[in-house]
């Protein structure tokens, strides 16, 4: 019998998704539960896996093709299927949605979610940045990239087992892509007559939105439009913190995880909204009330090669800094392979976003809805400072909050701003907690 295996629902509010890959052909036999499509949705990157055994009869659609849910994906010829199975399985519906990624007799959808957030990258301070690996390419060994940088590849009409990948263990990006090409086009004018007019040289380059640029575009429109942000800027001196975390980052070190500034930021903050819990709330304009989250769920965000990933600290006030610092280091490292799953980047009650990682001092950061507030970091700069009447070289860190002013006041937002500094300026009680 002829089987329709159709693009299924994977929850989430998923409608729509982009072919990325392609891992069956026509006339290949599968099994059930083999890779079939691999797809970019606004939300998640997820290889599709067939539900049946059979041959493939037909595929619909081509790489960088949009399609529904329930648009048809392969017809397979199912051998030894005849009468009433023949029709059960022909009326069967897609996979319900579901609240996160079930895996149901090899029918599972894996992937990863990419939900975007402000601009805010890991880690706090100057360290942790990702180093790249050099390497060069021998042999007929599998070329490591991602399924963007695939995709785009195909586009520009780039061979990427030419392409050097700069990535986490050598994978090709889109961006080593988009350098390769423009190398080609640079090399490809030299090499012409150097009385070529410029006219003939292009002045616009297009490149398509991604399904996580769109994710971006539509959260930050709806933040802008329908929440009153106002941004509260502050500055704290850390220079206890800094010598704290000196004196203990050879111990952190020994136990197996990098010490930055960002688990006492994030115990800060933790701390100061248990006592401040406006800002760990949500309004519900539809039944006008306040709702107060009694979990302390801290979104961070990691900068990766295809754009931020917004992991989810759960249940961080029960966390030391030890603990915390592990688990921002898992989260970075599967944030930047795309190993994170759903459940991981959902349930955030407030965010702290970092620019100061990239040099930025001051910031406006976007509310990340439903959330009410979003607490920003800058950059450590070593400046005079009055101390006793005495000026000295202090520590600096700036902190932006930007808050919801249908809920938050002036005076709420300040109170907690100044009680995050208390911590950061006298950090030994952030160990004890």
């Amino acid at each position: 019998m002829r089987y329709i295996f159709r693009f299924p629902d994977i929850g989430e509010g998923i409608s729509e998704g982009k072919i990325l890959e392609w891992f069956v052909e026509k006339g290949q036999k599968i099994l059930s539960g083999d890779p079939v499509v691999k797809m970019e949705t606004d939300k998640v990157v997820a290889d599709i896996p067939s539900p049946r055994d059979g041959v493939v009869v037909n595929r619909f659609g081509n790489i960088g093709d949009i399609i529904k849910v329930e648009d048809a994906l392969i017809e397979l010829d199912i051998e030894g299927v005849e009468g009433e199975s023949a029709q059960r399985i022909a009326g069967e519906k897609p996979r319900p949605k579901t609240e996160s990624p079930v895996h149901e007799q090899s029918f599972g959808v894996v992937g990863t979610l990419e939900v975007a957030g402000e601009s805010a990258y890991l880690p706090v301070s100057d360290e942790g940045g990702t180093e790249i690996p050099k390497r060069t390419r021998t042999g007929k060994t599998k070329i490591l990239a991602t399924p963007v940088a695939r995709a785009y590849a195909k586009e520009l009409g780039v061979d990427i087992n030419r392409v050097l990948g700069r990535g986490p263990g050598g994978r090709v990006q889109k961006e080593d892509i988009l350098s390769f090409y423009q190398s080609l086009s640079h090399k490809k004018i030299q090499d012409q007559s150097i009385s070529a007019p410029v006219s003939d040289l292009p002045l616009t380059q297009e490149e398509p939105l991604s399904q996580l640029r769109k994710t971006v575009a539509r959260q930050m429109t709806l933040s802008k439009e329908t929440i009153p942000h106002f941004t509260l800027f502050e500055e704290v001196e850390v220079s206890s913190l800094i010598e704290l975390r000196k004196n203990q980052k050879e111990r952190f070190e020994k136990r197996g995880t990098k010490l930055t500034y960002l688990p006492f930021i994030i115990k800060a903050a933790v701390f100061a909204l248990k006592n401040h819990k406006i800002l760990n709330s949500r309004l519900d304009m539809e039944n006008s009330k306040v709702i107060y989250l009694n979990e302390y769920n801290i979104s961070i965000a990691v900068d990766t090669p295809d754009g931020l990933m917004v992991p989810v600290i759960k249940n961080a006030d029960k966390m030391t800094i030890f603990q915390l610092s592990q688990t921002i280091a898992d989260l970075s490292q599967r944030a930047m392979e795309r190993k994170l799953m759903i459940e991981e980047m959902r349930g955030g009650t407030f965010t702290i976003t970092n620019y100061g990682s990239m040099g930025g001092i001051w910031g406006t950061p976007v509310i990340n809805p439903p959330q009410v507030a979003i607490l920003g970091v800058g950059r450590i700069r070593e400046v005079p400072v009055v101390k006793d009447h005495q000026i000295i070289i202090g520590n600096l860190l700036p902190l932006s909050l930007s808050a919801d002013h249908r809920i938050v006041d002036g005076g709420s937002a300040t109170r907690f701003v100044r009680e995050v500094m208390e911590f950061l300026s006298d950090p030994v009680g952030l160990l004890m907690g």
